[in-house]
């Protein structure tokens, strides 16, 4: 298959999925439950929610290891579980994937806040370096570092990744829109701020996951285009912005509103197309029809 950003420097645009925590709620996940978990105890369920992408045409599937750093996984008592859990994690998406489409190692935010002194730049390092190796040891073809607010910690798992596997490195901050009608990520950091230090710090692909609807999004990679023509560019966007609707957090865009925006995403800069929360199967296999036709 090559590497992902070769296909994209051959001019491919390239889909990836939607989102998962949705999915393993819908599958009986409940609240106050590790998710990571699940990769041992329901596996299957865990295949079945990667296999609902593949089948939808995504030529990428992310890994259910999004809180797998030992921090998060400390909250539930699993913190000395992190390897074998995110190991799985790839594992189980490798096999709905097969050898045809690749595989993303998910990594998230660790919930420790550097500037606040509750964690050092080598403790994330060091958390951030398990969960990348034990990404690649379960099959993952590159390393999707996201929903990152805090530039420094997104640095530390770039290293970490870079220095410690032989996957392609990704990266994606998450931005809200300000009252200016700018765009910040909750430590401040715009998307200018990123490409500059994202780049450097040695992440192959970078972008915006979460946090905003996909026409929201359309402005975010024009900045990025604006600072670099050439970095390839992911963008996961959420299905809207979520309102609270019969006791439930809903996304309201369906998947032709989404699919609407694509070409648009597309033309001004955008290499691979997702989503984040509240997309489903649907949403990809529409945004499938756009790329493709």
């Amino acid at each position: 298959m090559g590497k992902i950003v070769d296909q994209i420097k051959a001019g491919k645009v390239l889909v990836s999925d939607g989102a998962w925590g949705t999915f393993l709620h819908a599958k009986g996940l409940k609240a106050g439950e590790c998710p990571e978990l699940w990769n041992i105890t329901h596996a299957e369920d865990v295949v079945d929610i990667a296999r609902g992408y593949i089948d939808a045409g995504s030529d990428m599937v992310e890994t259910n290891s999004f809180g797998g750093s030992r921090f998060k996984l400390a909250n539930y008592g699993l913190g000395d579980r992190a390897f074998e859990l995110n190991k799985a994690a790839a594992e189980l998406s490798r096999k709905a994937a097969g050898k045809d489409k690749y595989v993303l190692g998910s990594i998230g935010p660790t919930g420790k806040i550097l500037m606040m002194g509750e964690v050092t730049p080598e403790d994330l390092y060091d958390a951030f370096k398990e969960q990348a190796m034990a990404l690649e040891a379960g099959g993952a073809d590159a390393i999707m570092i996201e929903t990152m607010t805090d530039i420094e910690e997104a640095i530390q798992a770039i290293k970490a990744s870079k220095e410690n596997t032989k996957c392609e490195v990704f990266c994606t901050m998450t931005f809200d829109k300000t009252v200016n009608n700018d765009f910040r990520s909750m430590m401040g950091v715009s998307p200018t701020d990123m490409v500059n230090q994202i780049i450097d710090a040695g992440a192959e692909l970078i972008g915006a996951n979460c946090g905003n609807g996909i026409k929201d999004m359309v402005s975010i990679v024009k900045e990025i285009r604006e600072n670099d023509a050439e970095i390839p560019v992911l963008i996961h966007a959420n299905a809207g912005m979520p309102i609270y609707q019969d006791g439930q957090t809903v996304f309201p865009e369906s998947p032709d509103e989404m699919a609407g925006v694509t070409k648009e995403l597309i033309s001004a800069g955008a290499n691979i197309v997702g989503g984040c929360c509240g997309t489903t199967p649907a949403h990809i296999a529409k945004i499938v029809e756009i790329v493709r036709h």
